[in-house]
């Protein structure tokens, strides 16, 4: 979904990052409010993980292929602001190294695949978190939900700013049906991935998924053994499960010896 240069008329590409720039403003602000000093360098591990499976892209029709857009997965584990950023920095990387996305359309892509892909993906996966039992399958199957709906979402935005200022010719019906259709398909490959990722953490480390919070015992792991028996007291002057008997019975035997010496 990395639009390139030229796509969009001057209108669209400015009006759109202007509100790229205000939702990393956003998300800066709300960023304070999501990390700590434990959870700040998982941000910056989801960025890296983000960028780099973006990268690598998968087969889904015939000539198409598709990538992770990792909204959801962000959102999940470091929250929606924070999320906005992590999607945002990653945009701005690749169009900058790699020229994956226009420069001049960064604003599109940060407005379409952060800005509405990652609260799309943690207002389905919060919904359902609420709905759903509290236990960690319920947290995987609501992150493949909210995974695979935030795709087409995004798809669906982009789709109505290009209906405001796209530069081609063809058919804003024809966009959306190529855009939403294979977007569903791309949502299936990313609502598993974010499935997986999120399931793997949930199971070793459920304080560090940011959407799970709140679900509390539901989720911790039981990490101590049974209590251990209180020990018992030893008696004074005796050994463990005597009763201080052996000393007595050491006296008797000595006054017998005493008593036959001096017969």
């Amino acid at each position: 979904m990395h639009v390139p240069d030229g796509f969009f008329d001057a209108p669209v590409s400015v009006a759109t990052g202007a509100v790229a720039a205000a939702a990393v403003a956003v998300g800066l602000r709300g960023a304070r409010r999501e990390l700590d000093e434990r959870t700040a360098p998982l941000a910056g591990l989801v960025a890296a993980f983000v960028f780099a499976v973006q990268m690598l892209n998968f087969p889904v029709a015939a000539g198409t292929s598709g990538h992770l857009l990792g909204g959801a997965l962000a959102a999940i584990l470091v929250g929606p602001y924070t999320g906005v950023l992590c999607i945002s920095v990653v945009l701005l990387m690749q169009g900058v190294l790699f020229a994956d996305g226009g420069l001049t359309a960064l604003g599109v892509n940060i407005t379409t695949m952060a800005v509405v892909g990652v609260p799309v993906a943690y207002a389905v996966f919060r919904g359902l978190v609420r709905l759903l039992p509290r236990a960690r399958t319920s947290v995987t199957a609501a992150s493949f939900l909210a995974a695979l709906l935030s795709v087409p979402a995004a798809a669906a935005a982009f789709t109505g700013l290009y209906a405001l200022g796209g530069t081609t010719d063809v058919a804003l019906g024809t966009v959306f049906a190529a855009m939403v259709g294979v977007h569903t398909l791309i949502g299936i490959g990313e609502g598993v991935i974010t499935a997986l990722t999120i399931g793997a953490v949930i199971a070793v480390r459920p304080d560090l998924v940011y959407g799970a919070r709140g679900l509390g015992p539901h989720l911790r792991l039981l990490t101590a053994g049974p209590a251990a028996a209180p020990a018992r007291p030893r008696p004074a002057g005796g050994t463990p499960g005597t009763g201080g008997t052996s000393d007595s019975g050491g006296t008797a035997a000595r006054s017998t010896d005493n008593k036959e010496a001096t017969a």
